[in-house]
C-alpha cells in the first residue's frame, strides 16, 4: 500500500517540489498540501495521512503547535519536522511536541524518501546521538516532570530496574547492539526491553522515550 503524505510548507515552490518527488515514487502518494498549521491539523484529521512533512516557521499557527495537536488527535499519523539546522530550537520543540524526527530542508531526495519510509514504518529518523546532542543543548529549558508533589512519575515507576537501565543507555545515544554489548545481553533481549519501555511510557518511538528520560531527569546533560 502507498504511504500517504501531507506536505505542509508556506512556500508554494517547496510544496510543489516535495509533491513532485513524492508522486514519482510507486510506494508514495501526496494526498494534500497545507500552507499553515491550522490547515495542516484540519487536513490531517480529514485525510489521516501516514506521514506529515511539517515546516515550522509559518504564519498563524506554527508547525510546533500543529505537531502537538496532530500527535494528540491523530496518533497513527507520524510527523517529520523540516528544519534548517540540526541543532535548531524548532527541531527540539518539534520533538517535544510529538514529532518522530526531523530532517534538514537541504536533504537529498533519497534522504527525504528514506526518512518518510522509516517514519511510516514506525521508526524514528533522528540518529540517537543527534537527539542526545539536541536535547543536551536545550535541556535547561525542559520542565522537571520527575515528580509531582514528591511522588515519582508513575510511568517511570512502572519500569523495572533493567528497563530503566536500558532507557538510560537509549537516552545516551546507544544503538540496540551497543546496549546489548554493554549489558552483556542479546540484541533480541534489548529489542524486547525497548518495546516494553515504549509501551509502559505510552510513547511512539525512541525519540519520545529519550525526551521522557530527560524530562524526568533520569538522564541529565553532561
Amino acid at each position: 500500500m502507498a504511504i500517504d503524505v501531507l506536505v505542509v510548507d508556506d512556500q508554494p515552490l517547496l510544496r510543489m517540489a516535495f509533491t513532485m518527488v513524492l508522486e514519482a515514487q510507486e510506494d508514495m502518494a501526496a494526498v494534500g498540501e497545507a500552507d499553515n498549521g491550522e490547515a495542516a491539523v484540519r487536513l490531517t484529521e480529514r485525510l489521516r495521512p501516514d506521514v506529515v512533512l511539517m515546516d515550522v516557521r509559518m504564519p498563524g499557527m506554527d508547525g510546533i503547535e500543529a505537531t502537538r495537536l496532530i500527535a494528540e488527535r491523530c496518533p497513527d499519523t507520524r510527523v517529520l519536522i523540516l528544519t534548517t539546522f540540526d541543532l535548531d530550537e524548532y527541531a527540539f520543540a518539534g520533538l517535544r511536541a510529538g514529532a518522530s524526527g526531523f530532517l534538514l530542508k537541504n536533504a537529498l531526495p533519497a534522504e527525504l524518501l528514506g526518512a518518510i519510509r522509516a517514519v511510516a514504518a514506525g521508526d524514528a529518523v533522528v540518529a540517537p546521538r543527534v537527539t542526545r546532542r539536541l536535547l543536551e543543548t536545550f535541556a535547561h529549558r525542559l520542565p522537571n516532570h520527575a515528580a509531582v508533589g514528591g511522588v515519582e512519575d508513575a510511568r517511570l515507576s512502572s519500569l523495572t530496574a533493567r528497563e530503566r537501565g536500558v532507557l538510560v543507555e537509549v537516552a545516551r545515544g546507544l544503538s540496540n547492539a551497543e546496549i546489548a554489548a554493554r549489558l552483556q545481553l542479546s540484541d533480541a533481549t534489548i529489542k524486547t526491553h525497548v518495546s516494553r519501555i515504549l509501551g509502559k511510557l505510552g510513547v511512539r518511538d525512541r525519540v519520545q522515550a529519550v525526551v521522557f528520560a530527560y524530562e524526568t531527569h533520569l538522564v541529565r546533560p553532561l
